[in-house]
This record gives structure tokens, C-alpha cells and sequence, in this order.
């Protein structure tokens, strides 16, 4: 049970003893992906383990922020662990997929330019339950607008594209505050730059004119979910269609 840090027992308490909370990764919010990874590096350093970049991201998206399932996929991987550094083949093979790292693959497969399998992915995402509304505001929106956002930020400061998302995060703290005042943020106020960071390595594939189509097909599905009965993966799919057409 949480415990109420608004209640006088808990103040007092904090002022004579030194309290430390584990609190579970809030998923509803922009960022989780970079504090889970910081816990899985932790975890990983105590079984003499490390990552490749990539893996890493996997692997953060695969067991969703769970405290348990990291440590148990963790243990697996160590039993199968060579000393080198754990691939992303290795987590594809031995860590089950979660609904996240589904929803994680709509994204890439966006932001990859791959029609094909962003397509199979918000058939399947409907198939197994996720709601229309609910694919387009928590992946194919965000995903946009993270490209459109970093593509800005690239052409207008010329920055270098990053080899990975958290590569990301030094360029973008590097610019003036009035740069990045627009930006999405965290919970604690600092900006969202793994997201960033993702459409950052991906925005050479589109122009800036085709994002801003983009983004209104996103609004007008939005408005065609809530207002119509259009079929739902007629909708997703004219906006896949949208960004992705060459």
C-alpha cells in the first residue's frame, strides 16, 4: 500500500529518518522508458551484465516497466550470457513481447517508413483489443509529432542525427531554453528526449510538409472515431497512409 506523504505520521518520520521510496514506473507518463532503463542498468551491473544500446531499449519496452519481470528476464538472460553484451537477438529470442513492445514496434515501423508492417501491426493491436482512439493518441500522434518536432530542431540548429535516442538528450540540452520551450516534458519538468531522440533518427526519411499533412490526418481521424462509425482500421489506416506515402 502507498503511503499517504500527506499525513503528519509521514512528515515526522521524514525529518528523524532517512526514507527511500521504490515507487513503480508511472507508464501514463512521457519519459518512463529512460528511468526503467536506468533501473535495468542497475539491475544488470549487480549480475555482472550490460546491454548494447539497442538491446536495451528492447529489452525496457519488452517487460514494460514490471519490477518483477525485469529481474526475472534478467536471471534467464544471465543463464544464457556469453560475458559479452547482451544483443538485441538475444532479448528478441529469449524475453516475451508485451503489449508496450507492440505498440513500441507500431512506432519504429513508422518512423522506418515501412507501410507494410505498420499496417499488420494496428490490425493486430485491434485484434487483441487496443481501442482506435486509443492507438491513435498513444502511438501514431505522438510518433508524428515527435518527428515533426525533431526534424524542426534538426534543420533549424543543424543537428546532427544521433545514433541512438539517448545520444540525443546532450545535443538537445545544449541549445538555449527559447529552443526548447515548445518541447513535450516529463513529470519532473526535464524534456522527453528519448522520444525525441527516436523521431530525431528517423526524421531524414520525411519532409516537413508530409509530417504537417500528418499531424491534421491524426486530427481528423480523431474527429472521424469519436463523431462517425467509420470502420476503426479504415481511419488508422488512412493515416499510416498519410505519413508514409512517397
Amino acid at each position: 500500500m502507498d503511503p499517504d506523504k500527506r499525513r503528519s505520521f509521514y512528515k515526522t518520520l521524514a525529518k528523524v529518518a532517512e526514507i527511500e521510496v521504490f515507487d513503480e514506473p508511472d507508464m501514463s507518463r512521457s519519459g518512463w522508458e529512460e528511468n526503467v532503463a536506468e533501473i535495468v542498468r542497475s539491475e544488470a551491473e549487480k549480475r555482472a551484465m550490460r546491454f548494447e544500446e539497442e538491446a536495451l531499449e528492447l529489452f525496457v519496452l519488452s517487460t514494460g516497466g514490471d519490477s518483477r519481470a525485469i529481474g526475472n528476464e534478467l536471471d534467464k538472460l544471465a543463464l544464457y550470457g556469453s560475458g559479452e553484451a547482451i544483443t538485441s537477438d538475444q532479448v528478441h529470442e529469449l524475453v516475451p513481447v508485451s503489449r508496450v513492445s507492440v505498440i513500441f514496434e507500431l512506432g519504429n515501423a513508422l518512423g522506418q517508413h515501412d507501410v507494410t508492417r505498420a499496417l499488420r501491426l494496428v490490425r493486430d493491436l485491434l485484434d487483441q483489443g487496443e481501442t482506435a482512439i486509443g492507438i491513435l493518441l498513444a502511438t501514431l500522434l505522438p510518433t508524428i509529432r515527435n518527428l515533426l518536432l525533431a526534424k524542426d530542431l534538426m534543420e533549424r540548429y543543424r543537428l546532427p542525427r544521433p545514433h541512438a535516442p539517448f545520444a540525443f538528450v546532450s545535443t538537445v540540452n545544449r541549445l538555449p531554453e527559447s529552443a526548447t520551450e515548445h518541447l513535450p516534458r516529463k513529470k519532473d519538468g526535464t524534456i522527453n528526449s528519448y522520444a525525441l531522440g527516436l523521431g530525431a533518427m528517423n526524421a531524414h526519411r520525411f519532409e516537413t510538409g508530409q509530417l504537417v499533412d500528418a499531424m491534421q490526418a491524426c486530427l481528423d481521424a480523431n474527429l472521424q472515431l469519436v463523431t462517425t462509425q467509420l470502420d476503426h482500421q479504415l481511419v488508422l489506416t488512412e493515416v499510416v497512409i498519410k505519413l508514409l506515402r512517397e
